[in-house]
């Protein structure tokens, strides 16, 4: 559950020669597995694209709070968005 993580996969994804774009989601849902440093709840974004002369990129950290259904709704919603972001620039 890190940023880096979640950048290696969507970059991972945009190997595939027919993806050009690329989400991915790592985090802690719960409702075990949290720590001090990374508590349930705790998720990685990462929105990548193949551009015109780069891939462009964006990586967002939230924190979201409730329970596993919630925080997986949540995580859901916010990653569509960064979608949304990354396509209308």
């Amino acid at each position: 559950v890190s940023e880096e993580t979640a950048r290696e996969m969507a970059l991972g994804a945009l190997r595939v020669p027919a993806v050009s774009v690329a989400v991915a989601v790592t985090g802690i849902a719960g409702p075990d597995g949290g720590s001090p440093e990374k508590p349930v709840g705790t998720v990685w974004f990462c929105v990548a694209a193949n551009g015109p002369h780069s891939k462009e990129l964006i990586t967002e950290h939230r924190r979201f709070a409730g329970d596993r259904n919630t925080v997986r709704s949540c995580s859901v919603q916010h990653a569509l968005s960064l979608v949304l972001r990354l396509s209308l620039g």
